[in-house]
């Protein structure tokens, strides 16, 4: 396996499922969490007792299953990154035939198109930016937020890159954000998403443009005293990112002041009734 700076994971969607996801650039390919897998073919209630009954009526699967299946590192259920079951397309293809369900062949197809997607990406990193794009607008997003949104990828990538270089750890970033996020919106990440009433969605896609935009403003101040400073402890990252926060602080109270009325609303982009959840003005 690749070392862990070279893979990429994510989340794929086959109809209405999450699939957990992990590219090695090593060996440009994809790996899928079996868990993630035999749910989406069975719906079973209990996967891993499937898995096992699965294992268990076909002694050639069970025989090769170390080789068929590997441990790799994504996002566990309790949202923290640890190494769950997975195996590339060759072994998820024949995951299949112990599986019947008739969602086995339109998820071939699927399997095929995510590999093939991926590559394609890699070639021409444009086309990942537009599947974003269409993946936005048809959720019903303006194009003048999804425009804010992918601008916003792009500077939290430069941000986690700077914390990357400083020698912060992966599991250090939540606690970065936390204290960047609480100081200029007043709320830490976790209460920020239950004032406007998510659970696992993203914050940052539920967010108004002008939340989003301070948001950035937050995240680029941070960056930029960063490599300024250039902190060496989590003390001195902590330190950084109040500061950025502040910056974004600063903006928010002076748009409050001169329009009279909160930057910060409880609003979101959940379904409703099929549609997008609109931001409406304060009263």
């Amino acid at each position: 396996m690749a070392n862990e700076k070279d893979k990429k994971t994510s989340i794929k969607l086959f109809e209405d499922y999450k699939v957990r996801t992990s590219w090695d650039n090593e060996k440009e390919t994809w790996y899928f969490s079996v868990e993630d897998i035999v749910f989406v073919l069975t719906e079973s209630t209990d996967v891993k007792q499937y898995i096992k009954k699965m294992r268990k009526r076909d002694p050639e699967l069970n025989s090769n299953w170390g080789t068929i299946c590997t441990h790799v590192q994504m996002v566990a259920k309790d949202g923290k990154n640890r190494k769950v079951m997975a195996s590339d397309t060759e072994g998820i293809l024949r995951l299949i035939q112990s599986i019947p369900s008739s969602k086995a062949e339109p998820f071939k197809l699927w399997l095929a198109r995510v590999g093939s997607e991926r590559l394609d990406e890699i070639q021409d990193p444009e086309i990942a930016i537009n599947r974003a794009l269409q993946y936005y607008l048809a959720k019903g997003y303006s194009p003048e937020w999804v425009n804010q949104r992918l601008k916003s990828i792009e500077i939290r990538k430069a941000l986690t890159d700077e914390w990357q270089r400083n020698g912060v750890k992966n599991s250090e970033y939540a606690i970065l954000t936390d204290i960047l996020t609480q100081e200029w919106s007043g709320m830490k990440t976790r209460e920020y998403k239950d004032f406007k009433g998510l659970k696992k969605e993203s914050l940052r896609d539920n967010m108004s443009n002008m939340e989003l935009v301070l948001n950035m403003l937050a995240e680029v101040s941070t960056t930029e005293i960063s490599k300024q400073r250039n902190p060496k402890t989590l003390n001195e990252n902590k330190s950084v990112a109040k500061q950025g926060g502040s910056v974004a602080k600063v903006a928010r109270e002076q748009i409050e002041l001169e329009t009279g009325k909160p930057v910060i609303t409880d609003e979101n982009f959940l379904p409703n009734q099929g549609k997008p959840k609109q931001i409406r003005k304060e009263d």
